[in-house]
């Protein structure tokens, strides 16, 4: 199977595969600050603890291994600023993946959330049968929102949703790449290359 690559360079970004234990006390570190910030849109940050952490960072690996996600730190000079997916949930078919990230707050508001998820197109597309990625989030969480609508993602369609975090209305907004769409990031032409 073909997988995607482990590290991935963007200048002073830096997507890497998480180093199990290794990164263990700097992860929960940056997601202790982030709680605030996270806690309205994500629901795990009301679970959060040490040993949830190290239970994460333990199956990334297996998880890897498998295609069934690849999860990356977002690091910025060295510095652990977030995480990014790419995965599959039980419901998105096999030729579809979902594209996730979340920034500790001193890191937003400066392009690197647009760039990451410009990355895990790029590699989402060189797996093989994938013919679409999308991102999924509240419609409540605008600053979610303005990512894929910066990438040039379609609006695909909303759904209801259980409403699990504290700022959630109890409805998902899936925006949607096409690989043809896709294909515009690689040649380097239209919104994609943007932002």
């Amino acid at each position: 199977m073909d997988l995607p690559q482990r590290v991935i360079e963007l200048d002073e970004l830096t997507l890497r595969c998480f180093n199990g234990e290794a990164d263990l006390a700097e992860l929960f570190r940056v997601i202790e600050e982030s709680v605030e910030h996270l806690r309205p849109w994500m629901p795990w940050v009301a679970e959060h603890s040490r040993a949830k952490t190290a239970d994460f960072l333990a199956r990334r690996m297996d998880l890897w291994a498998s295609g069934e996600a690849f999860t990356y730190a977002i690091v910025v000079d060295g510095a652990i600023v977030g995480a990014c997916g790419l995965f599959r949930r039980g419901e998105t078919p096999d030729n579809g993946r979902e594209i996730g990230y979340w920034l500790h707050p001193a890191a937003t508001g400066r392009g690197l959330a647009t760039r990451t998820v410009r990355a895990l197109i790029e590699q989402a597309f060189r797996l093989p049968n994938v013919d679409y990625v999308e991102v999924v989030h509240d419609p409540a969480n605008r600053a979610s929102g303005a990512v894929p609508a910066r990438l040039g993602f379609t609006e695909h369609l909303r759904r209801p949703a259980e409403r699990l975090a504290p700022a959630g209305t109890g409805e998902d907004q899936i925006w949607r790449l096409t690989r043809s769409q896709g294909n515009i990031l690689a040649t380097g032409e239209g919104r994609l290359t943007r932002g």
